[in-house]
């Protein structure tokens, strides 16, 4: 071999003449490289006034003495340009940047800058690009205080930006938290990376929150009622268990056993009226008028689920009698007579007690 392998630095051949001039050139090639400092990153031409050990990296389309030197690193040795290829891992500072760059694939990469504010990208066991300009791959990372506390900060430039936390399976969006499109605080959720829903919200003004697509069966917990029959003080109802002012009075229904409508349902009109309550109970209430024909049968307004008990009472000063001929689960049969066996038309009250369901 007549050159090293990585720095191509050249061997004294035995019985070489002249051996002073390899050995020097060898010299030269280590003190351009070791400790590699270059005054530019990328000079297409060469310097109008350079020093002796001045050392470059030659860029793009280089002209004069440069040209055909691209991506080489310059060095001026005995007054004269010495060219040098780099190798993947080369490490020097530039010095028109304050930086320290490492080559790769062909270019220079910013490694670190040394008091600057800002640095084009990071890669810790990663590659780092222009959306990610910081990378990790990593089993954790670990952001830790200095002695007190230690706070995140994820800032966006206005409201319709979005500043959050994004959680991905395979690149692809599974969940998301923070302040996207407003300054709402939102938590979302996706099941293929492209359709959202939110699951909570948090209004950024006034902090009141939402949850739109909160369902019963997602209520858990000891704070919160266990089932129906819970009644353990203290605790959260839930809205499918429990009243408030929507739904004391409306239609009422059952379900296993278990109220599932309202606590109260009536309605009135001038003949009739009916109130159902939860536990099943109903009471129809009824202000007829009997025939002096015959019997008189009436539908009621609602169905009883069994035949109902009836009080009948005549709406008159005089003694009346009020008979009940037949009753059935969605109609009565009545007639009204005088205590000397006369059947009258005369107003008549009538009370059925029963159950609805």
């Amino acid at each position: 071999m007549s050159n090293s392998p990585n720095l191509s630095i050249p061997y004294i051949q035995p019985s070489q003449a002249q051996k002073h001039i390899t050995h020097n050139l060898a010299i030269e090639l280590l003190d351009a490289l070791v400790h590699l400092s270059l005054t530019t990153l990328d000079a297409t031409t060469p310097p109008a006034d350079p020093f002796e050990g001045q050392v470059v990296a030659v860029g793009s389309g280089a002209t004069g003495i440069f040209e055909g030197e691209d991506g080489k690193i310059a060095y001026r040795s005995n007054g004269a340009w010495l060219f040098v290829p780099p190798r993947n891992g080369f490490k020097a500072w530039v010095e028109s940047r304050g930086a320290f760059y490492v080559f790769q694939d062909s270019s220079w990469r910013l490694l670190l800058a040394v008091g600057a504010d800002t640095a084009d990208g990071l890669g810790l066991n990663a590659s780092w690009d222009a959306e990610n300009r910081l990378s990790v791959a990593s089993s954790g990372t670990l952001l830790s205080h200095e002695g007190a506390g230690h706070r995140l900060k994820i800032n966006k430039s206005a409201a319709p930006e979005t500043a959050s936390l994004l959680f991905q399976t395979g690149f692809s969006g599974r969940a998301e938290m923070g302040i996207a499109g407003d300054d709402d605080f939102s938590i979302k959720v996706s099941a293929d990376g492209e359709s959202w829903a939110t699951a909570l919200r948090v209004d950024g003004s006034s902090g009141e929150t939402s949850m739109d697509r909160l369902s019963a069966a997602a209520i858990t917990g000891e704070a919160v009622q266990a089932s129906p029959e819970d009644t353990t003080p203290g605790r959260l109802m839930r809205a499918d268990w429990g009243y408030g002012p929507g739904n004391v009075v409306g239609p009422v229904s059952m379900a296993n056993g278990h109220p599932s409508g309202a606590v109260v349902e009536s309605a009135h009109n001038v003949n009739d009226s009916y109130t159902r309550f939860a536990d099943g109970t109903q009471i129809v209430s009824l202000r007829l008028t009997s025939h002096t024909s015959g019997q008189r049968t009436y539908n009621l307004p609602q169905a009883f689920s069994e035949v109902p008990y009836v009080i009948g009472t005549a709406h008159e000063a005089s003694p009346r009698v009020v008979v009940v001929n037949k009753i059935t689960v969605n109609s009565v049969t009545f007639d009204a007579w005088t205590l000397s066996g006369s059947r009258i038309s005369t107003n008549v009250n009538l009370c059925l007690f029963g159950r609805w369901g």
